[in-house]
């Protein structure tokens, strides 16, 4: 198999934007200096998830990762054999796009759309009622809300909340106070364009969750 008949795998956001790999061989990714694809971030494990293609296509692994892996949205539990055009995130630090080979890469990789509130990863830019947010949210707050975009509806725990904020290193030494306030400082963000809805709603006893109306 060529290089070009390889399936790719191309950074979309994230540290290493721009990059691609080819797929004729395992790889492996994680922040580890041995790993095929290191990714320089405190949030993403030593030895994070692999690629292993094979007669049936590339298989995604998580190896046991304190952040998670993502494919497609959601968290990653198991095997899945990779589809074209298929996404991954690496600790919602790194997103990757899977392509079947060169021919199908596009031009410009376009942000998840939904209809009220609209996250870029690439641009790190957020849109609440077709208003874009500005000035853009500091690096904690937007980390705060694609956390909690990637898990919309769902009941995100605050100590994975923290993790994915700080970073496992400095977890530990995170306040109850700190993360509140982080979230308090969002609200009043969102809540200067859009004061009629509540996007982020405390579920008391187990964690914070993102409604997002009219999104998927």
């Amino acid at each position: 198999m060529t290089e070009k008949e390889s399936p790719i795998l191309v950074a979309t956001n994230g540290p290493l934007k721009g990059e691609r790999w080819s797929l004729d061989h395992p790889l492996v990714m994680g922040r580890e200096s041995g790993c095929d694809v290191v990714i320089p971030d405190r949030q993403v494990s030593r030895y994070h998830a692999r690629l292993t293609p094979g007669t049936n296509g590339v298989v995604l692994e998580d190896l046991g990762s304190k952040n998670g892996t993502h494919y497609n949205g959601n968290l990653l539990s198991g095997q899945v054999v990779l589809q074209d055009g298929d996404t991954l995130q690496i600790a919602v630090v790194q997103e990757f796009q899977f392509l079947s080979s060169d021919a199908t890469m596009p031009l410009e990789a376009e942000p998840v759309r939904t209809s009220r509130l609209i996250l870029d990863m690439r641009a790190r830019q957020v849109w609440v009622n077709q208003k874009q947010m500005n000035p853009p949210l500091s690096a904690q707050q937007f980390q705060l809300i694609w956390v909690l975009y990637q898990n919309v509806g769902q009941v995100v725990t605050r100590q994975d909340l923290v993790s994915a904020v700080w970073g496992d290193e400095q977890s530990a030494g995170v306040t109850d106070q700190a993360l509140d306030a982080l979230i308090r400082r969002l609200r009043d963000r969102l809540a200067a364009i859009d004061p009629q809805t509540n996007y982020i709603v405390t579920v008391r006893g187990h964690g914070i969750m993102l409604k997002n109306p009219g999104g998927s």
